[in-house]
């Protein structure tokens, strides 16, 4: 794919917020907000987009997440419809979902919660080792994002 050709792609798109993230020493990461419609779209190009994005913010880490909405308990429908809040709004589906943008280009083969006896839970994720090349020196990029996103610990394990 040639620029031109990413030009055209990305005619349509646009993002919705972009987030700057300290991922630890003195590294940083880009967090972009893109709209949930537009994510497929994006996907798409990911990794091309990525690495140009890489090139000009100079060895930055790029993450495209989609902007999700968390509805909360007491959520309330209007009077025309009726139901119940939609899974994909709730706490939990919205930050596996964040994982999942997080990663991307991996897949996430499994997840196993530890609960330490004082108390802390730590998130292990395991992705697939087919990926670990790509992937090996970003995990602890994603760690930080998921943390600074979410306030979980996770940790990222090849498997």
């Amino acid at each position: 794919m040639t620029s031109t050709e990413l030009k055209a792609s990305l005619r349509d798109l646009y993002i919705t917020a972009a987030k700057e993230v300290d991922v630890g020493g003195d590294r940083k990461a880009m967090i972009l907000y893109v709209p949930y419609k537009l994510l497929k779209s994006y996907n798409k190009i990911h990794q091309r987009l990525v690495r140009e994005l890489e090139k000009k913010f100079s060895g930055r880490h790029v993450l495209i997440v989609a902007q999700r909405t968390i509805l909360g308990k007491s959520y309330a429908r209007s009077h025309k419809t009726t139901g119940l809040r939609p899974r994909s709004r709730t706490l939990t589906a919205v930050q596996d979902a964040i994982l999942e943008d997080i990663v991307y280009p991996t897949e996430i083969t499994g997840k196993r919660v530890r609960c330490k006896v004082d108390g802390k839970r730590i998130l292990k994720v395991y992705l697939d080792s087919k990926d670990q090349a790509n992937v090996e020196g970003r995990t602890e990029t994603f760690a930080a994002v998921y943390t600074k996103l979410t306030n979980k610990q996770v940790t990222f394990i090849f498997n």
